[in-house]
């Protein structure tokens, strides 16, 4: 099972996301006890979020890392925002007949738990629940979200990472129009950076243009990043957009104009310095290009999950299919 979106507007919602964690958990075969967690949290945040963030909306996504299996979601609303974070999360003070506390059960039932949320500025919350905690840190965090236009199912967006022994390669794929021949399109693209992980940039955009013949075509975008140069190897075609964001510096990345799988005249790639530490952010063109991370209250500090959130809350432009990643090395 795939990414997880659901638009909450109003208290049927709930069960809406329950239920759908629910086949999750059960499809990464998680016992009853944590299944039951996964559902409980669930229901906690999006029940929070229709009673005081005026709905929003729910994502999650399964996770794979050093031999752990977890799940991330996040409810997301542009709602007044919480003034004290501390005393809505303490035991008690709840959203109401809920089976939990509110925020304070889904703070105690999550591994990782984290909160975004200012006076005006709505509440992202991040929990992931994991079958077992993962032996490491990671050497890069990676977030995203990814939702589908309005009335659709399936999104025509797609991002994946996949490490090799230089560091990691990101690609993202928007398929030409929306449903699920966009989405087959955007998937196939997925594909060949998941078979040949170690190609470079160039060797990936012309493999995926061969691919995607046969489907409608995608915007595709490949970013290489090789940890000893600390620079990214990056070729694109089509409307995705990517930057480096280095304290107040920001470096957009150059894509040619075209379609892969159909009129892709040229792959080249351009070289950009990722400094560890620093921001790598991707995204379709159903998020504005004119976005600012200054403008969103620390949240240059988040986890990069938390971060493509509140650009989707802010910066989506509701009439596209949209995927937004953020990457930093961390390790």
């Amino acid at each position: 099972m795939g990414p997880i979106s659901v638009t909450v507007l109003d208290p049927s919602h709930v069960s809406e996301v329950r239920l759908a964690m629910s086949r999750l958990a059960r499809e990464l075969e998680f016992g009853d006890t944590l299944a039951g967690r996964v559902a409980l949290v669930a229901t906690e945040a999006v029940t929070n979020m229709v009673r005081h963030g005026g709905g929003g909306t729910f994502v999650a996504r399964p996770l794979a890392t050093q031999g752990s299996l977890g799940i991330e979601m996040m409810a997301i609303d542009s709602g007044p925002g919480m003034r004290d974070f501390a005393h809505s999360a303490t035991d008690g003070v709840t959203t109401g007949s809920t089976p939990g506390t509110g925020l304070g059960a889904i703070r105690r039932l999550s591994d990782e738990f984290e909160v975004q949320t200012a006076t005006g500025h709505g509440t992202i919350l991040r929990m992931v629940i994991w079958d077992k905690r993962p032996a490491a840190a990671e050497r890069y965090q990676v977030g995203a979200v990814l939702v589908p236009k309005s009335g659709e199912t399936a999104c025509g967006d797609a991002w994946a990472v996949e490490y090799h022994a230089q560091g990691a390669t990101f690609m993202m794929a928007d398929g030409l129009g929306h449903g699920p021949d966009a989405s087959r399109a955007s998937a196939m693209a997925m594909e060949v950076l998941q078979r040949y992980p170690d190609y470079g940039a160039t060797r990936l955009l012309d493999l995926a243009h061969s691919k995607l013949r046969p489907t409608r075509g995608a915007a595709v975008a490949v970013m290489r990043h090789e940890r000893e140069s600390g620079e990214i190897a990056y070729a694109g075609v089509g409307n995705i957009a990517a930057t480096v964001i280095e304290g107040d510096t920001r470096r957009a990345m150059v894509s040619h104009n075209g379609i892969v799988g159909h009129n892709m005249t040229k792959s080249q790639e351009y070289r950009y310095g990722w400094p560890r530490g620093s921001l790598l952010v991707a995204h379709s063109d159903g998020l504005e290009t004119q976005w600012d991370l200054a403008a969103i209250p620390g949240i240059a500090r988040a986890h990069p999950s938390v971060i493509a959130a509140a650009l989707f809350r802010r910066h989506t432009r509701k009439r596209d299919d949209v995927v937004v990643m953020v990457a930093r090395e961390v390790v």
